[in-house]
């Protein structure tokens, strides 16, 4: 039997917790915690789910993700993927708005976070564009748009959670069927941004000599060799998700105090710290949405909504656009990591039902969820590319209609073309 009063103070809970402003994952523990008292539950038994929740040897991949690009982005990198971004691009009309997008492109494939994308490069490439004429809201624009790349693009440890919320699913296979939807999106955006600067008769970049773009490109395969090391053991079963990010992170060390040598070895102990505090955060939440989403399950919340979307019809292009807008909706109030804990097991049975591979449906779950990144009032990427920039949140979020639209029609096609994303999968590992 369907207890309608607990899901109604569940839910209801949680958002009023968000509204005044609470954490997310108090939010999220609060309100499963009330609920419990509410059901008679044992409080125990919500810490037992807290606990198991962030029991799981895979979640260690994710303080190293963090770590490497933390370390890689604080030794200068991400300066290095600029300039090799100009070397193949930089000569185009709005030159700079390309080298940006593509510059994301990699930086996306090291740090696998859309806020420490623009961090990084938004806070080198926003201010040399606007010095070099472009506008101030089309280069922040670009640059927080472009960063959505980086929770599509391998490594992602978003993707890495929603493996575990999806029961475990092959986390190379998921790497895999980021890679063509994330370098789509970025040449979407990269044709949007062209077509914005030659309307708005943009520079062109400087040419640069081939003994200088040589230099340029030798140093930044070093970096970038990261993301090889991460693919390609994950991939060939060499290493684990774990196991390759553990030496992405050694090998990130190695790069940045021994070879690049821009930052002094002190600066060790300020990258250790943010990395803490960030997995600090994220392992937080996984914690608060694990028993939230027991609670969910106790409660037959995802039965309810699978029932109640299949009913509305039996059209499969109907009900997936559903789960796109219920996902966009969601993605404007709240964090990513506790929307994939929260909404997989509800929305994860609904898409399979219509014939969706759960693989395509982490892809299109990050890209909704990474468009709610730039998107008030929570957006957290927006703020930070604001922040950069010196601009006001409203005066941004009006200029980025356009690239709003061109993703959305990026996530449709996404939705509808299923060989986008379980091509290279089904290629290299099998169905």
């Amino acid at each position: 039997m369907i207890n309608v009063t607990a899901i109604c103070l569940l839910i209801g809970l949680l958002f009023f917790f968000l509204i005044i402003r609470v954490p997310i994952a108090f939010s999220l523990g609060l309100s499963t915690m009330i609920t419990a008292l509410y059901l008679k539950l044992p409080a125990m038994v919500v810490t037992q789910q807290m606990v198991k929740g962030i029991n799981s040897f895979s979640l260690l991949a994710i303080p190293f993700f963090i770590l490497a690009g933390e370390i890689m982005g604080e030794g200068g990198i991400s300066k290095r993927l600029i300039d090799f971004s100009n070397v193949i691009v930089g000569r185009l009309r709005g030159g700079l708005a390309m080298v940006n997008v593509l510059a994301s492109m990699f930086f996306g494939g090291i740090s696998g976070s859309s806020v420490a994308d623009t961090s990084s490069i938004g806070s080198i490439m926003i201010p040399m564009m606007e010095k070099q004429g472009y506008d101030k809201d089309y280069s922040i624009n670009v640059t927080i748009t472009s960063s959505t790349q980086g929770v599509i693009i391998p490594p992602s440890h978003n993707v890495i959670i929603y493996s575990l919320a999806a029961g475990g699913l092959s986390v190379g296979k998921l790497f895999l069927g980021g890679m063509i939807p994330g370098i789509f999106l970025g040449l979407a955006l990269m044709a949007l941004s062209y077509a914005i600067a030659v309307k708005r008769n943009y520079p062109k970049g400087e040419k640069i000599s081939f003994s200088e773009a040589k230099k340029i490109v030798r140093e930044s395969i070093l970096g970038l060799f990261t993301a090889v090391i991460i693919m390609g053991g994950v991939i060939s079963g060499i290493f684990t998700a774990t196991e390759s990010s553990a030496i992405a992170a050694v090998y990130a060390f190695i790069i940045t105090f021994f070879v690049y040598k821009d930052i002094p070895m002190k600066r060790m102990g300020v990258i250790l710290r943010n990395s803490l505090k960030t997995l600090s955060m994220v392992i937080a939440v996984i914690a608060t949405s694990s028993a939230f989403g027991w609670m969910m399950a106790y409660l037959k919340i995802p039965a309810l909504v699978t029932n109640s979307l299949i009913s509305l019809s039996d059209n499969k292009y109907v009900i997936l656009l559903i789960v796109n807008l219920i996902l966009l909706l969601l993605g404007m109030i709240m964090d990513m990591a506790p929307l994939i804990l929260i909404t997989t097991p509800i929305l994860l049975p609904v898409v399979t039902k219509v014939g969706m591979d759960p693989i395509q449906f982490g892809i299109v779950m990050m890209l909704n969820l990474g468009i709610g990144l730039i998107t008030p009032p929570v957006g957290s990427t927006l703020f930070v590319g604001c922040s950069i920039g010196g601009a006001k949140i409203e005066d941004i979020a009006k200029s980025l209609f356009p690239f709003y639209a061109l993703m959305f029609i990026v996530l449709m096609i996404l939705t509808f073309i299923p060989e986008i994303t379980t091509f290279l999968p089904n290629l290299i590992m099998g169905k």
